[in-house]
């Protein structure tokens, strides 16, 4: 059972996620591809990318983040018929989210920020997808043109 304060979230997609994925292969690399959500705002932007994502993974688990990445985010979220924790750690690698299925399967994403330049979030999601991709999320985000800091405010650029 989840504990803390949860968040119900709709199955139902408002627009279409902010979302690049390398091919369904053997994995390779730091992240399965990059995500760009429209706010910073955790609880609110998880329902798209959920939805997505579960026709990847089936069932999801848990979703795992960076803790200094977002401002208060709920302990756990309702989506569709499932409670969802969501777990924040200091250890995982800033600027990176970590979506989890119940077989223990994973997705980990580059996390563009919010108020990116456009041209530059297009830049990292492109390259993020690419499957010949190896670079950790600071390399990625450092080749787009960000300067992510993680000195306490959530996914600076």
């Amino acid at each position: 059972m989840l504990s803390g304060p949860n968040t119900t979230l709709s199955t139902q997609p408002v627009t279409e996620p902010r979302l690049r994925l390398k091919p369904a292969a053997p994995a390779t690399g730091h992240v399965d591809g990059a995500w760009w959500p429209r706010s910073r705002d955790l609880a609110a932007e998880l329902p798209v990318l959920l939805a997505a994502l579960a026709a990847r993974l089936g069932r999801i688990d848990r979703v795992s983040y960076h803790l200094g990445d977002w401002p208060d985010p709920p302990r756990g979220v309702t989506f569709g018929e499932s409670g969802i924790r969501l777990e924040g750690f200091r250890s995982q690698p800033s600027a990176t989210l970590t979506v989890i299925g119940w077989d223990q399967h994973r997705t980990t994403l580059l996390v563009i920020a919010a108020e990116t330049d456009p041209d530059a979030a297009q830049d990292a999601l492109t390259t993020a997808a690419d499957p010949d991709n190896t670079s950790d999320s600071t390399h990625l985000l450092a080749a787009a043109g960000h300067q992510h800091t993680n000195s306490g405010a959530p996914l600076h650029s």
